[in-house]
């Protein structure tokens, strides 16, 4: 059975009149490629974005950290590890010191410059900061680029920061779990995207998302019958681990 919902379902203290706005337009469904082509390069690394962008993705979603000397360094853990070398904090390594961890097949550790640089016009870049106290070097990156960016993050008052650093930045908060308010979020955090652990997702968190012009993005979704779900119900994009599958699926 569908879900209805009106507005005069919603709380009205959670959904005041200014708010509320018509449901924008269905655009096309994003595709994002979660870390690039992760099957058959590193993840977070440059030929793995690169790669992503020939198999379809319209963006590419990545992990930010900074090291001891300001750089921000592509990577996912806090941590990195290399044979014979052992573990190291990012946050505790310079920039240089940070070549002597490459990826897998001696690829190196991209800075966001270098990714943002390769990337240039051809895919949207989804920056999502997994430390804090770093958002004015991860902005001061984005804003001397040319590639179309936003930021999200699972610690949502890094977003708030980076929305009084950079009003104008797209920004948006993850979620890993279903809230009852499931905008409220949004709303606090100033953010215009909701990146929703993708089996909580349901017809009224899409409604409600997009009565505030706010966009919901799927994440990770890698199986056809949970894609053509999540496309029913309305959802703007998704993050996926098959790139190349999720956009021969949509052709």
């Amino acid at each position: 059975m569908a879900l209805i919902c009106s507005r005069s379902s919603f709380p009205k203290k959670y959904y005041p009149e200014e708010l509320l706005t018509p449901l924008h337009p269905r655009k096309s469904l994003e595709k994002i490629s979660h870390r690039g082509a992760h099957q058959t390069l590193p993840e977070n690394s440059i030929p793995a974005f690169l790669r992503a962008i020939e198999l379809g993705a319209d963006a590419i979603e990545l992990d930010v950290h900074a090291t001891s000397d300001g750089v921000v360094i592509v990577h996912h853990d806090p941590v990195v590890n290399a044979p014979g070398v052992g573990k190291a904090r990012i946050a505790d390594l310079s920039a240089a010191e940070i070549s002597r961890f490459p990826l897998a097949h001696d690829t190196a550790i991209p800075t966001l410059k270098a990714v943002l640089d390769a990337v240039g016009d051809q895919a949207r870049v989804y920056v999502e900061i997994k430390a804090t106290e770093i958002e004015p070097l991860v902005m001061r990156c984005i804003r001397e680029s040319d590639a179309s960016c936003a930021v999200h993050a699972f610690d949502h008052r890094v977003v708030k920061i980076v929305k009084r650093i950079f009003p104008a930045m797209r920004t948006g908060v993850l979620e890993v779990a279903r809230h009852i308010d499931p905008v409220a979020s949004l709303v606090a955090a100033g953010a215009e995207d909701l990146w929703q652990e993708a089996s909580f997702i349901d017809e009224d968190l899409v409604v409600r998302a997009h009565s505030i012009n706010a966009r919901v993005i799927a994440w990770t979704a890698d199986d056809p019958d949970q894609w053509e779900t999540l496309s029913q119900l309305g959802v703007d994009g998704i993050c996926t681990n098959r790139i190349a599958e999720l956009a021969t699926w949509m052709v």
